[in-house]
Formats: C-alpha cells, sequence, structure tokens
C-alpha cells in the first residue's frame, strides 16, 4: 500500500541527507517486509545515477568480447581497491534484529519524508518541512528515523 511509497521516499531522503543510519534501517524495513530486493536496487540504480557496476554490465552488453574485457577489468580492479569492511554487515544485523525485537506495529514514516504526489498528501502535511539536501551548501540538520528510533545508532556494536 502506501507504506510501500513511504518507505522508499524515505530510503531515498535519508541517503540524500547522508545517513547511512536511517538509510540502513529504511532498506532492512523494506526487505524485511517483504520487498521485492529489484525494486529496491532499481531504485538505488536511479539514485545512484553512476554506478559502476550498471555501467560495467552495460558495457559489456553493448560491446561484447573481447573488448569489453577491459571494462570488466577496470570494474574488477576498482572494486579490489576499495576499502572493505565488515561494518555494514554488522549494522544491517542490528537493523534486522531491531526490527525483530520491535513491539506493536512498526513506527509510521515521519511526514517529512513521505512523497507527496497528490493535493490531499500535501494537505495531510506529507513533506511539509523537508529539506531538500542538494539546495544546501551544508549538509542540512533534520532526522531520517521514526521519532521512538531517535538516537540509535546501527553501527555501533551491540551487547549480547
Amino acid at each position: 500500500g502506501e507504506e510501500h511509497y513511504n518507505c522508499i521516499s524515505a530510503l531515498h531522503k535519508s541517503m540524500r541527507g547522508s545517513d547511512e543510519n536511517a538509510s540502513l534501517y529504511w532498506l532492512a524495513r523494506m526487505l524485511e517486509g517483504g520487498e521485492d530486493p529489484l525494486y529496491v536496487a532499481r531504485r538505488l540504480v536511479r539514485f545512484a545515477s553512476e554506478d559502476i557496476a550498471v555501467a560495467a554490465y552495460q558495457g559489456c552488453h553493448f560491446i561484447g568480447m573481447p573488448e569489453c574485457e577491459v571494462i570488466l577489468a577496470q570494474c574488477v580492479v576498482y572494486f579490489a581497491r576499495a576499502p572493505k569492511s565488515i561494518e555494514v554487515y554488522r549494522a544491517y544485523g542490528n537493523v534486522k534484529e531491531c526490527l525483530r525485537m520491535h513491539k506493536g506495529p512498526l513506527p509510521p514514516v515521519p511526514l517529512h519524508l513521505r512523497n507527496a504526489p497528490t493535493r490531499l498528501m500535501k494537505n495531510l502535511g506529507y513533506g511539509k518541512g523537508y529539506k531538500y539536501n542538494p539546495m544546501y551548501k551544508e549538509p542540512v540538520e533534520q532526522d531520517y528515523l521514526p521519532e521512538e528510533l531517535k538516537g540509535t545508532d546501527f553501527f555501533k556494536e551491540r551487547e549480547t
């Protein structure tokens, strides 16, 4: 239903706002809720616009072998040289645990993170007060997690 669009809107806005913690939360909320991962992947490609792996795939599709081998080589070297960590694996596990342990209905997507494609939604306050980060020189102060999760950091080690 509508929450499908609210969650993807919150994911986009959290990534745009450079809030890795909230970005991971909205991703897990969608995937753990049964969202089609290909839908999420398409939205991520749309968000990134210059995704290296997608560009390599498309280049190989258009050119074919043997010419595309250099495209794949560049992609592999880029990924090999990129910093690596298991931090995201652990943080995503923390988000999944948070979702599983939550009592009652999951908190609603904050109104300012919701998309407002209709007049009714605008009148209900969807998107009101949202600060579109690319319009500012500096990162803006804005909450991206639901109110009851404010201050939660999924990247910190959880106590066992």
